[in-house]
């Protein structure tokens, strides 16, 4: 064991980076990591909240995992088809024509458009990966740009 790891705090690992070989920490609490050595024990929660609420409108197309939804049976657009239509629905609720939750209510391919596209509130790996990310990056009013699942094309307002 180096002086190094032995001087390590509580809460923290030492790794070493596959790609380049250097050594790296790793918080084992929430997997963060960081190149420079810890000062201090690890922290058990990551930084930012712990739980959000957003709204979301989402555009199914034929690649996505389950291509219908209470709108279409079977959905045979393309995703590039599905993404035209998002930045469609996205200009118009940046300009003020509308809200992300009134197109929500009549063109989202998820069953939360009976609720304007509210999820309600969530946390850490309850949702799909680049979703979360999305979301969780967001501040309360900040509308996403459109985030690919393998559920489809979102755009995702962070209401909370």
């Amino acid at each position: 064991m180096s002086d190094t790891e032995k001087n390590i705090p509580e809460g923290w690992e030492v790794r070493k980076s596959r790609s380049t070989g250097l050594t790296y920490y790793l918080n084992i609490y929430t997997k963060e990591s960081q190149w420079d050595l810890p000062s201090e024990p690890a922290k058990k929660e990551s930084s930012g909240p712990s739980e959000v609420r957003c709204s979301h409108l989402l555009v199914k197309h034929k690649g996505s995992r389950r291509p219908s939804s209470w709108r279409e049976e079977n959905i045979t657009r393309s995703k590039e088809e599905a993404r035209a239509i998002l930045d469609d629905y996205r200009k118009q609720i940046e300009s003020g024509d509308t809200t992300l939750a009134a197109l929500a209510t009549k063109y989202s391919d998820c069953s939360s458009a009976k609720r304007g596209g509210d999820l309600g509130p969530f946390g850490k790996g309850q949702m799909q990966k680049a979703f979360e990310d999305a979301a969780f990056s967001l501040k309360v009013g900040q509308m996403s740009k459109i985030v690919d699942t393998d559920s489809g094309l979102h755009i995702i307002l962070r209401t909370e």
